[in-house]
């Protein structure tokens, strides 16, 4: 089974594409994500690695290389904005990382959709949670808020949404990769999994699938906004890829596998040779932690059931 590693991890202390490949197959990976602030310097060094049979790049992260005049980051601009200028640049740094990828060879583009024009209440949950006070009367009253307020201003982006990826079907088809749609760990994050069920059954299209981040998933259902595994399986159909990465509840993402609360094992069912498999750690974690967390995801899924249960 290949996992990538995503250049979130290291990019930002390197100033070589040949170092930061380096570095990262010492660690035992094969294959790369390139993340949404991989610094066009680094580039090169990675064309270099890929001609060489060194590195191979699986899936790159909207948007990359990053504009130049922004500060990297995935929703610099998003598709499903208000604003047709954001949608128009969103479109525009779109097309380019889905050429960028195309000619690197990679597989899919993971894409961050945007957010419903509201007020951020999930950052308040949060807080609540980290309090203690999590599903509370307050803490209920400020999910209930969250959930109308979302549900009567949603539809008019998932509209817009909808029509920016009816304008980036074509391209899609034409450069032969897939634009895979990540869910987020807020509530007022588009779409939710039922909107995206709702999105890709519309399409039906290969080149627009489904990319699931365990991390923001585990989020989602720890706040009491979906069931992880079940959500899991209804979009499993569309499963382009996923990230990779443990929680500490109730937010504390990015972690590696059994460095937090997620059990990896129960999600074994829905993975497949097809998907994309990608560790997305935090800059900040230290690379044995990356190491072990590698061996446990491995041990998670390459690992036969009944193998495991036998050695428990």
């Amino acid at each position: 089974m290949d996992f990538a590693l995503s250049t979130r991890w290291n990019a930002h202390r390197h100033s070589s594409g040949e170092a930061l490949v380096a570095e990262i197959r010492e660690l035992g990976f094969t294959h790369l994500e390139l993340g949404y602030d991989l610094t066009s310097d680094l580039i090169p060094g990675i064309r270099a690695a890929i001609a060489a049979g060194e590195i191979t790049v699986n899936s790159v992260h909207n948007f990359c290389p990053p504009p130049l005049t922004e500060t990297p980051h995935p929703e610099i601009f998003t598709l499903g904005h208000l604003e047709p200028q954001i949608r128009a640049l969103a479109r525009k740094y779109t097309e380019e990382t889905l050429r960028f990828a195309a000619d690197l060879g990679a597989r899919c583009v993971v894409v961050h959709s945007g957010n419903v024009a509201m007020p951020s209440l999930t950052r308040e949950l949060i807080a609540l949670y980290e309090q203690g006070e999590a599903f509370g009367r307050t803490y209920e009253k400020i999910r209930q808020t969250l959930l109308t307020t979302r549900e009567k201003n949603a539809p008019a982006q998932i509209e817009l949404l909808q029509q920016e990826l009816e304008d980036l079907l074509p391209v899609l088809e034409r450069l032969s990769i897939t634009l895979a749609l990540e869910n987020l760990p807020t509530w007022e994050a588009l779409p939710t999994e039922l909107e995206m069920e709702t999105l890709l059954l519309h399409f039906n299209s290969p080149h627009l699938r489904y990319w699931h981040d365990i991390g923001h998933a585990a989020i989602r259902e720890t706040l009491g906004f979906s069931n992880h595994r079940r959500w899991l399986q209804r979009l499993s159909p569309f499963l382009a890829g996923f990230h990779i990465h443990d929680v500490n509840p109730p937010a504390e993402d990015h972690r590696m596998p059994s460095f937090g609360r997620v059990n990896f094992g129960l999600l074994k069912p829905f993975v497949n040779g097809h998907s994309v498999k990608v560790l997305e750690p935090s800059p900040r974690i230290p690379r044995e932690e990356v190491a072990a967390g590698l061996q446990a995801i491995r041990l998670a899924w390459e690992t036969p059931s009944m193998e495991r249960k036998v050695s428990q």
